[in-house]
């Protein structure tokens, strides 16, 4: 069997190894493919690898050997799933891996928001501190989350995890998603979504991207915010529509963001919210702890394997 990966780098810099596809067949691995050449990389392989190359229905026509797709992420949108379908061809994803990551993440950023380590770090070795006249300092407002509270859009399984950070930290969790289970009732309260709006002084968004979440954070959506409100994203970028949120930050309306996405990855050079107020930006990494990584590998290599033996998992497009 002819394995080609088409987008390795991101999941294995090199602290990781193959060897568990390799076990499985005749492995090509290229750290990231230009557009121009998915079809001829793609070749005459039976499964192929994808971060986030696209796979479109006109590279499936060009490409009919191709009999299995893995996907190395959850998000499968770069795959016209579809168009697999059609061809017979079950595309995998990875459903489960950085549940832990991306919670600890989300909170990581609502802390440097509170607090601004990194800067009172930096200040102090500049030799603030030691020219201080008090003997302490600090250049903005910081601010307790206990008692507050933090409204989850989306509690599946990573925004759970956020929410049970949170409740730790003694803040009151309220969540929206249209699926409820007893799991998240123990976290925290469901409620509609104009409620968390109006009620979260914290609000993380962890729902997936479709067509009725694209661009939930809007004007008309920031305007049933409370005034100050600080807004977290490390699900996916569009779920924002940016210009909106730049607007909010220069008005006061939404004190602070903290954002792991954005619309169009690698970030473009005009995104408005390069140069919005306290906002910060992080080129999405909160998935990419090297624990992380080596499960998102793991499961791969267990995906394809169960493929191999007639038991295909994790398939979204059945």
């Amino acid at each position: 069997m002819k394995i080609v990966v088409l987008d390795g780098f991101t999941l294995n810099p090199g602290d990781l190894s193959w060897r568990g596809l390799e076990a499985l067949g005749e492995v090509t691995v290229y750290d990231r493919t230009p557009k121009e050449e998915i079809v001829s990389r793609i070749g005459n392989a039976d499964a192929i690898l994808t971060n986030k190359t696209p796979i479109s229905a006109e590279t499936l026509a060009a490409c009919p050997g191709v009999k299995y797709i893995g996907v190395l992420a959850t998000g499968y949108n770069v795959v016209d799933t579809a168009a697999a379908k059609e061809r017979g061809i079950p595309v995998c994803n990875i459903p489960t891996y950085g549940t832990a990551a991306v919670g600890q993440f989300a909170i990581a950023m609502l802390l440097e928001i509170c607090h601004h380590v990194a800067h009172h770090s930096d200040a102090v070795h500049a030799g603030r501190w030691s020219s201080n006249v008090d003997w302490c300092f600090w250049d903005y407002p910081l601010i307790e989350l206990e008692g507050k509270t933090m409204g989850i859009i989306g509690f599946g399984r990573i925004g759970q995890r956020t929410g049970e950070i949170a409740k730790a930290l003694g803040m009151r969790v309220l969540a929206f998603d249209a699926y409820q289970n007893d799991a998240g009732k123990a976290i925290g309260s469901y409620v509609d979504l104009d409620t968390l709006l109006k009620e979260s002084d914290v609000i993380s968004l962890h729902c997936p991207l479709f067509p009725e979440t694209k661009g939930i954070v809007n004007a008309a959506s920031i305007a049933k915010m409370k005034d100050g409100v600080i807004l977290l994203n490390n699900s996916r970028g569009p779920l924002i529509v940016e210009q909106d949120l730049a607007d909010a930050l220069a008005s006061g309306k939404v004190f602070a963001a903290g954002l792991d996405v954005v619309s169009e990855e690698p970030i473009r050079a005009d995104n408005p919210l390069l140069l919005a107020k306290n906002c910060i930006i992080t080129p999405h990494i909160s998935w990419a702890p090297k624990e992380s990584r080596q499960r998102l590998m793991d499961a791969a290599v267990s995906n394809l394997a169960a493929w191999v033996a007639g038991k295909a998992v994790n398939v979204v497009n059945p």
